[in-house]
C-alpha cells in the first residue's frame, strides 16, 4: 500500500504520469537518486530520513514526517501564490532538504518541474522561463546575467552579500533570502532582497487567511518575516526558538542570535557559537562581514582566536590571492577592526559549499 501519491498535473522534464509505477520507471532511467527518493516517498513509512548540511558540526540524520513536508510545501506555495502549473525550476542536490522539498512541493502543489544538474552555473544553458527557483548565493553569483528567466526565487544555504544584493536592485525577478534548516523543514521564515515596493503574495484570500502576514509591512529589508503557524522567541544567550507543530513535532532551539522586531519579524545578528569576545566586547563576525563585504570581492570571514591580552583577537581570513585594501572605508568601530589578515588558497567546505570556519581556523593554525 502506497503511503501518499501526486497532483494530477504534476510533471516532470515535460512528462506527465499515470500513476506512481509510471512515475518511478521514468525516474529509474532520468536519475537515480530521484528514483530513490521516490520511492522512499511512496512508501508506506511515514516519515523520510534526511541528513543535515553538517555546516555548523557533524552531518546526522534526521526523520521527518511526510504530512509536514507536505504542509511545508502548501505553505510556500501559499505564501508565493504558487498553485498548479507552475513551472518550477530543481537545481539543487536532491540528497540535500532543499531539493528534496523542492520535489515536494511540485507533487504537492503540481507543478511542471524542469531538473537540472546542481552545477555553480545553472543557467547557463537554459531558455526557458520559470515561476519559481531556488538556489545557493554562489548560483545566484553566477546567473544574474540569466535571472530575468525566473520570475520568483529563493535563495538559502548562506548569506547574500551586499555586493551581490546591490546587483539585484534593478533585476525584474523578486528575490527572496530565506532562514531555515533541515529541522524545520527548510525555510519558515523569509525577507525580501530586492524590489522592495512590490508584494509578492496577491491580494487574495490566503487558505491561511490572516496568518499570512504581507512582506509589505516589513520596514527594513534586514528582517525576516514567518511564515504561517510559527511561533518564534529567544532563549537566555539571546538565541532564536522556533515552534511550528506543522513542520516539527519538538520546539527547535538554534544557535541564532536575533532580535526581535515583532511576533512575526527578527533580525538576524550572528551565530551564537561565532561570537568574539575580545576585552569584554562582544562582536558578531556576521555584522562585520555585512560591513566589510562593501569592500571585498573574495570570500572571507572573521573569527576569533586566542590572545594573552585580549582573550581573544579579532582576524580577518580571505580566500585568495593577497590583495590591497583600506579598511577605513568599511566604517568599523575601533573595536570592529581585524588585528590581523590572513590570505588562503581555499577554504574548507561542507558537500554544500558552506565555508566551515572552524575547520579553515585549524587549518591554518594547527
Amino acid at each position: 500500500m502506497k503511503h501518499t501519491t501526486f497532483h494530477k498535473a504534476f510533471k516532470i522534464n515535460n512528462n506527465s504520469f499515470d500513476d506512481i509505477d509510471d512515475l518511478l520507471t521514468y525516474a529509474l532511467h532520468f536519475s537515480p537518486e530521484i528514483h530513490h527518493f521516490l520511492e522512499d516517498w511512496f512508501s508506506e513509512k511515514e516519515f523520510v530520513v534526511v541528513k543535515t548540511s553538517g555546516s555548523t558540526g557533524v552531518p546526522k540524520l534526521i526523520q521527518l514526517q511526510k504530512k509536514q513536508m507536505q504542509y511545508s510545501a502548501l505553505a510556500t506555495g501559499d505564501f508565493f501564490q504558487l498553485k498548479e502549473k507552475k513551472i518550477a525550476l530543481l537545481c539543487l542536490p536532491i540528497k540535500y532538504i532543499a531539493g528534496k522539498m523542492m520535489l515536494v512541493r511540485a507533487l504537492t502543489l503540481g507543478w511542471h518541474l524542469d531538473v537540472v544538474n546542481a552545477s555553480s552555473n545553472p543557467l547557463n544553458m537554459l531558455s526557458r522561463k520559470y515561476d519559481f527557483a531556488a538556489m545557493v548565493p554562489l548560483q545566484l553569483e553566477n546567473s544574474i546575467d540569466k535571472l530575468h528567466f525566473i520570475k520568483k526565487l529563493i535563495v538559502g544555504g548562506g548569506l547574500v552579500s551586499n555586493n551581490l544584493q546591490e546587483k539585484l536592485q534593478p533585476l525584474a525577478t523578486e528575490v527572496f533570502g530565506t532562514y531555515g534548516m533541515t529541522e524545520t523543514i527548510t525555510h519558515i521564515a523569509v525577507k525580501k532582497l530586492n524590489k522592495f515596493s512590490s508584494l509578492s503574495a496577491s491580494g487574495k484570500k490566503s487558505i491561511f487567511r490572516k496568518e499570512c502576514i504581507s512582506l509589505r509591512n516589513t520596514s527594513n529589508n534586514s528582517f525576516y518575516q514567518t511564515l504561517p503557524n510559527t511561533i518564534i522567541y529567544k532563549d537566555e544567550r539571546n538565541c532564536l526558538v522556533i515552534e511550528n507543530s506543522k513542520v516539527s513535532n519538538e520546539v527547535v532551539f538554534t544557535n541564532d542570535v536575533v532580535s526581535l522586531v515583532s511576533d512575526t519579524q527578527f533580525q538576524w545578528l550572528g551565530r551564537f557559537d561565532n561570537v568574539v569576545n575580545s576585552s569584554g566586547i562582544k562582536l558578531h563576525p556576521e555584522r562585520l562581514e555585512d560591513k566589510l563585504s562593501k569592500i571585498i570581492a573574495q570570500r572571507f570571514f572573521v573569527a576569533g582566536i586566542p590572545d594573552e591580552k585580549l582573550g581573544e583577537k579579532l582576524i580577518l581570513i580571505i580566500e585568495g590571492a593577497s590583495i590591497p585594501m583600506d579598511i577605513q572605508k568599511a566604517n568599523l568601530s575601533r573595536f570592529e577592526i581585524p588585528k590581523e589578515i590572513y590570505f588562503v588558497d581555499h577554504f574548507i567546505e561542507t558537500p554544500t559549499k558552506k565555508i566551515q570556519r572552524k575547520k579553515t581556523l585549524d587549518f591554518i593554525f594547527i
